[in-house]
C-alpha cells in the first residue's frame, strides 16, 4: 500500500494535518493557522510567538548577499508580527551553516539580522548553530499587541472593503523580496485606530493570501482589476500571484475608510482594491467593464 506524500495534500494540507494533533489549554488564544500564535500576557495584553525557516535555494539564491539573508530571515518575522497589529520584541536565531563558509559571511549574515532587529525595537536574546551543507537560518519571534487592538484572520463580513499597503508583484527580480521593509507602522495604526476586521501580510500572493482570509472569515469576494496596485514592468497576473511583497492586506467596515484616506500618521497609500461579499459569490475579477470571472486560489506553496 503506498503512503501518502506531502505531494498529495500539500503545505495547507500538512497544517491543517498537525493542528488536528495538539489541543491546546485556555491560554492559548490562537494556535496554529494566523500569522502568529496568540498567547495570554496578562489582563491587557497578548503575547504574539512566531517563526519563519529560510533555507539557501528555497527563499533565496546561494549567491545572494549574506546581509540580505540575514535581513530577510528576520523581517519576514517582523512582518508576522505587524500583520497582527503588534510590536516585535525579542527573538533567537538557529543557524545551520557549512564549516567551509567564511567567519565574514556568518558576520555579513548577522549585520543584516542586526540592522533589521534594530530598526524595528527587536532584542536578539539567543540561538543555537549547527553544521549544514547549504545555509538554513530559522528566527523565532515574540511580540506583544493590547487584547483590544489584535487583529485576526476571520472577522471579514460582507460589506467590508478590501486593502492592501503597497504595489505588488516582481519581488524576485526587483530584489525586494530581500530588502522590503515590513509594515509595522502601518499595522500601528490600522489596529490602534481603525481596528480592522481582518488582516495578514502577504507572502503568498495576493490571491492566495486573500484566499486565507476569505477561508477562516466564511466569506467571498470581489477585486478589481483596474485598482490593484503592480509595480513598474510587473504583468498583472504577477501582481495577483507573484507573492513576497510583505505588504498588509486586511479588511475595514466602509464607515471606517474614509478616515482611513485622511489619515496622515505615515507616509504611505493605502489602495482599495475590491469588497468583501457573501460566501456563495466566491471569489470573482471584475474587470473596468464591470465583467466578473471567478479565480482560482492559488499561489506558492512549498510541496
Amino acid at each position: 500500500m503506498r503512503h501518502k506524500q506531502l505531494k498529495d495534500i500539500g503545505e495547507f494540507g500538512l497544517i491543517a494535518e498537525l493542528k488536528k494533533k495538539f489541543p491546546f489549554s485556555s491560554d492559548v488564544v490562537r494556535s496554529i493557522g494566523d500569522d502568529t500564535a496568540v498567547l495570554k500576557k496578562d489582563r491587557n495584553t497578548y503575547s504574539l510567538f512566531t517563526t519563519d525557516m529560510m533555507v539557501e535555494g528555497v527563499h533565496f539564491k546561494s549567491d545572494d548577499f549574506p546581509r540580505d539573508v540575514g535581513y530577510k530571515a528576520m523581517a519576514v518575522n517582523v512582518s508576522d508580527i505587524a500583520a497582527m497589529g503588534g510590536v516585535p520584541k525579542w527573538a533567537v536565531i538557529s543557524l545551520g551553516i557549512s564549516p567551509k563558509r567564511s567567519l565574514e559571511d556568518v558576520r555579513e549574515l548577522y549585520r543584516g539580522i542586526r540592522k533589521c532587529a534594530v530598526l524595528f525595537g527587536v532584542q536578539v536574546v539567543g540561538g543555537d548553530t549547527v553544521k549544514s551543507s547549504k545555509i538554513v537560518i530559522s528566527v523565532s519571534l515574540i511580540g506583544e499587541v493590547k487584547k483590544k487592538e489584535v487583529v485576526f484572520r476571520d472577522g471579514a463580513r460582507p460589506g467590508d472593503r478590501i486593502f492592501v499597503t503597497g504595489s505588488l508583484g516582481g519581488s524576485l527580480k526587483s530584489q525586494k523580496h530581500l530588502r522590503f521593509v515590513p509594515r509595522v507602522e502601518e499595522g500601528r495604526l490600522l489596529a490602534t485606530k481603525f481596528k480592522p476586521t481582518a488582516m495578514i501580510d502577504i507572502s503568498d500572493g495576493l490571491v492566495a493570501d486573500l484566499g486565507h482570509i476569505l477561508q477562516e472569515s466564511g466569506v467571498g469576494a470581489d477585486i478589481f482589476k483596474d485598482d490593484i496596485p503592480a509595480n513598474k514592468d510587473v504583468s498583472f497576473k504577477q501582481a495577483l500571484y507573484d507573492g513576497e511583497d510583505f505588504e498588509l492586506l486586511f479588511t475595514l467596515p466602509e464607515k471606517k475608510t474614509k478616515g482611513l484616506g485622511m489619515s496622515k500618521s505615515v507616509q504611505h497609500q493605502f489602495y482599495e482594491i475590491g469588497r468583501i461579499v457573501d460566501q456563495r459569490q466566491g471569489l470573482s475579477l471584475i474587470d473596468g467593464k464591470g465583467k466578473r470571472q471567478p479565480l482560482v486560489v492559488k499561489g506558492y506553496t512549498h510541496f
